[in-house]
């Protein structure tokens, strides 16, 4: 049985996605900061897009670069930035560079009975840059993503 994610802007800049899984934090977390298991899950299978590379360096000052092919785009999309911390297994805060907008993300790993908590905060520049990432549907596939990262870490 799978916990529901919700999905909420709980400010003009900040975007707030909840989920439970039912594995340990250390488990869940080496999820988000392998590139092996990054690639099972990350890429939300619904928007066509595939994972073609996944660098990590997860240290406080390492960065990272994800590209994706789309069917409907001729270039490679990439996301990149810089991790500000990591402290494994309970928190991981990054940046989004490929756009001059782009939102810090927080995420944190809570034990929780049977499991772990994820809370995921994207914090944008401004309200103006919020309402552009939810206007385009980028914001849409944390649901989808949560279902693949549960479904992997029950394997």
């Amino acid at each position: 049985m799978h916990s529901p994610t919700t999905v909420e802007r709980t400010s003009d800049r900040e975007l707030t996605v909840t989920r439970t899984l039912a594995a340990p934090a250390r488990i869940v977390f080496e999820a988000w900061t392998t590139p092996a298991l990054m690639m099972r899950w990350w890429a939300p299978g619904s928007f066509g897009i595939v994972f073609l590379s996944c660098d990590m360096d997860v240290r406080t000052g390492g960065s990272y670069r994800f590209v994706f092919g789309h069917p409907a785009s001729e270039q490679p999309m990439a996301f990149f930035g810089r991790y500000i911390e990591v402290t494994p297994p309970s928190r991981l805060v990054w940046t989004n560079e490929e756009e001059p907008d782009g939102a810090v993300t927080t995420v944190t790993f809570e034990p929780v009975d049977g499991g772990t908590r994820i809370i995921v905060r994207d914090l944008y520049p401004s309200k103006d840059a919020l309402d552009a990432a939810m206007a385009s549907g980028s914001t849409g596939a944390w649901p989808e993503q949560f279902e693949a990262l549960d479904d992997l870490l029950a394997v």
